[in-house]
This record gives structure tokens, C-alpha cells and sequence, in this order.
């Protein structure tokens, strides 16, 4: 039972690190990993899922917020975000490999969402950054 705990920590912790919130998945991973308490590819599994489900929580909040496009204090117009939305689509859709990046993923998904990037291109790129990223720690962390 505290083995399931501790992975559920790993997924919240994970999905709150996806957000703006600043929580750090890369030490409780790298953490629970080198206390050799836990299978490898549960960690793999329990940390991508709550980070891939932190960054569709940011793209969903970047898809509502723009029902307050036509306030006055919303930042952009919106000829400037219908062409940010085209010029995003062409060119800065590969951007969100950068998702994993501290201080810039998180952002660059809830933007994904204002721009209003297609939900299964969104996951494919998100998935294959975050994943990819938890790939590397481990990678890592098997070093030591």
C-alpha cells in the first residue's frame, strides 16, 4: 500500500510540475529511483502520465481563456491572435518538443491552447517531450 502512495505522489507531484506551480518531478523521480524501492518502468509511467496530464490541464485553461477575448483587458485583439494562431500552426507547433524545458514548457502549452493547436498534434509532441525527458533522468540516475 505505501508502494501504490508513493507513485501516486510521483503522479501528483508530476501533474503540479506541469503547471505554473513550481514543483520539481525530476528529484522525486531521480529520488525514488536510485532507492531502489521501485520498479523502473512504473516510475516511467506514474511520473510521464501526470506530467502529460498537467500540460492537457494548461492547454484546456489556454483553450477557455479565450472566452474573454473580447474584454478590454484581455492582451492581444483578435486579428493578432487569429494570426498568431496561423503563424503558430505552421511554425511553432514543433516548439512544444520544447515542453519539457523549465520556466518555457509550461507556458508554451497553455499557449498551445489560446492558439488553439489541435488536440491530438498537442499530445503527440507533449507526450513524446515529456516522455522522452523522464527517458533521460533515468538514463541518468542508472549511471550512479
Amino acid at each position: 500500500m505505501i508502494i501504490f502512495i508513493s507513485y501516486f505522489k510521483l503522479f501528483l507531484i508530476s501533474f503540479l510540475a506541469a503547471t505554473i506551480l513550481p514543483f520539481s518531478s525530476e528529484l522525486i523521480l531521480t529520488t525514488m529511483y536510485l532507492s531502489n524501492l521501485f520498479e523502473t518502468y512504473f516510475l516511467l509511467i506514474f511520473a510521464s502520465i501526470g506530467n502529460i496530464l498537467g500540460s492537457i490541464t494548461n492547454w484546456y485553461l489556454g483553450k477557455k481563456i479565450t472566452i474573454f477575448q473580447d474584454r478590454k483587458w484581455f492582451p492581444v485583439s483578435p486579428d493578432q491572435l487569429d494570426r498568431s494562431q496561423k503563424y503558430f500552426q505552421k511554425y511553432g507547433l514543433w516548439s512544444l518538443l520544447l515542453a519539457w524545458v523549465p520556466i518555457i514548457g509550461d507556458p508554451l502549452t497553455l499557449l498551445a491552447g489560446v492558439l488553439n493547436v489541435r488536440f491530438s498534434l498537442f499530445l503527440i509532441l507533449v507526450s513524446i517531450s515529456k516522455i522522452s525527458r523522464y527517458l533521460f533522468i533515468l538514463y541518468v540516475a542508472s549511471l550512479f
